[in-house]
C-alpha cells in the first residue's frame, strides 16, 4: 500500500455553500408558507404541468442491469442511470472497455428504443480513457454520459471529451455557483447538473439555470438525496423552462438503510406516475417532514463514507 493516502474532502467554499443552500431553502420554504403558496409560484410561475424523473440501477454485470432497468420499466420509469464502471485504471484494457460497452447496451436492450439510459462517469474516467470510449458509446445512444472528467480538470479538458463525440455530455454535481459553471458552459456541454443542496440552494441554482439557458443547455438535475432536497428541486424545476429531467433517489441500490420516503407525513407527494411528477401544490416547498421519525434516525446516526479504491499498484482510485 502507498504511504501516503490520497483522500478527495470537499473544498472549503463547497462546505460554505452547503450550508448556505440549507438556509436558502429553509428560507423559500417559510415565504411559500407565509405566502400560502408553492415556492415555484413565487419563482414566477410553472412552465410545466409534470416534470419527467429518472431512477437509478445498479448492478455490475449485463444481466443484473438488464434485471434492473426491466424493473424501472415495468414500474413505469422511462429513463435510468447506472454507473459506467468501477475502478477504472488511468489508460485501462479492452476487455474494461467491452465490461462498459456491455453494460450500456444491456440498459438499452431493457430500456427500448422509446426509454431512455444515462452513464455516469462518476470522474472515474481519465480524460485519454473517456475520449476512447465515448465514440463507441455512440450507437447505444444514451440520454447523456455524465462527469466524464474530475471537476478539477473539466475547465480546461472537458471540451476535449466534448469533442471527441456526439453524444450530449453533462456535468455540474462537484460545482458550486454559476462561477464554476461558466467554464464548463464554454466547454460545450449539453447538460447541467447542479445540486440544489450544494450549488447554494434554490436561489443559486435559479441563476446557473438562467446562466445555462443562454448556451442553450438543458438541466438535468442532482439529487440522489433526501426528501427535502427533492422537494427543493421540484419547485426550481416547475419555474425554470430549460430543464430536461429530475435525478431522484427512490430505491437507490446503495442505500440500504433509509429511503426517500421515510421522512414525509404524507410521501404520495412524490408519486411518480410513468416516470413523471406531478407539479406539488402545497405551500412552500410542499413537503411535511415527519420529525418524529427524523428525530428517531438522529438517535441511531450514521457514518456513511465513500469506500476507498486503490489501482493494482497501491495507488489511490477515484470512487
Amino acid at each position: 500500500m502507498a504511504g501516503h493516502d490520497q483522500v478527495r474532502v470537499l473544498p472549503r467554499w463547497a462546505v460554505f455553500s452547503s450550508a448556505v443552500a440549507g438556509l436558502d431553502q429553509a428560507l423559500w420554504d417559510i415565504a411559500g408558507k407565509s405566502y400560502g403558496v408553492p415556492v415555484h409560484q413565487l419563482l414566477g410561475g410553472p412552465v410545466r404541468d409534470r416534470a419527467r424523473v429518472y431512477g437509478w440501477i445498479g448492478g455490475d454485470e449485463p444481466a443484473e442491469i438488464a434485471d434492473r432497468a426491466a424493473e424501472m420499466r415495468a414500474a413505469g420509469f422511462t429513463a435510468v442511470k447506472l454507473n459506467a464502471s468501477g475502478r477504472m485504471s488511468p489508460l485501462d484494457t479492452t476487455v474494461a472497455i467491452d465490461r462498459t460497452l456491455g453494460l450500456a447496451a444491456a440498459a438499452r436492450e431493457a430500456m427500448r428504443p422509446d426509454g431512455d439510459f444515462a452513464l455516469d462517469f462518476h470522474g472515474r474516467f481519465t480524460t485519454p480513457m473517456a475520449r476512447r470510449i465515448v465514440s463507441e458509446l455512440e450507437p447505444l445512444r444514451p440520454l447523456f454520459v455524465e462527469e466524464p472528467v474530475l471537476p478539477e480538470h473539466s475547465s480546461h479538458r472537458l471540451r476535449d471529451v466534448v469533442d471527441a463525440t456526439t453524444l450530449p455530455i453533462a456535468t455540474g454535481e462537484r460545482l458550486y455557483s454559476r462561477a464554476d459553471f461558466l467554464p464548463v458552459l464554454q466547454a460545450g456541454i449539453a447538460v447541467a447538473q447542479p445540486d440544489v443542496s450544494h450549488a447554494g440552494g434554490i436561489s443559486e441554482c435559479r441563476r446557473i439555470a438562467a446562466l445555462a439557458e443562454t448556451f442553450d443547455v438543458l438541466l438535468a438535475p442532482h439529487c440522489p438525496l433526501g426528501p427535502i432536497a427533492l422537494a427543493a428541486y421540484l419547485q426550481v424545476d416547475f419555474a425554470t423552462p430549460n430543464v430536461l429531467i429530475q435525478e431522484q433517489s427512490l430505491g437507490i441500490h446503495y442505500n440500504t438503510t433509509s429511503d426517500l420516503l421515510d421522512y414525509l407525513v404524507d410521501p404520495s407527494v412524490f408519486a411518480f406516475a410513468d416516470g413523471w411528477c406531478a407539479r406539488p401544490t402545497g405551500a412552500g416547498l410542499g413537503v411535511e417532514i415527519d420529525e418524529v421519525a427524523v428525530r428517531r434516525a438522529a438517535r441511531t446516526g450514521h457514518r456513511w463514507r465513500g469506500p476507498i479504491w486503490r489501482h493494482p499498484d497501491g495507488s489511490f482510485a477515484e470512487w
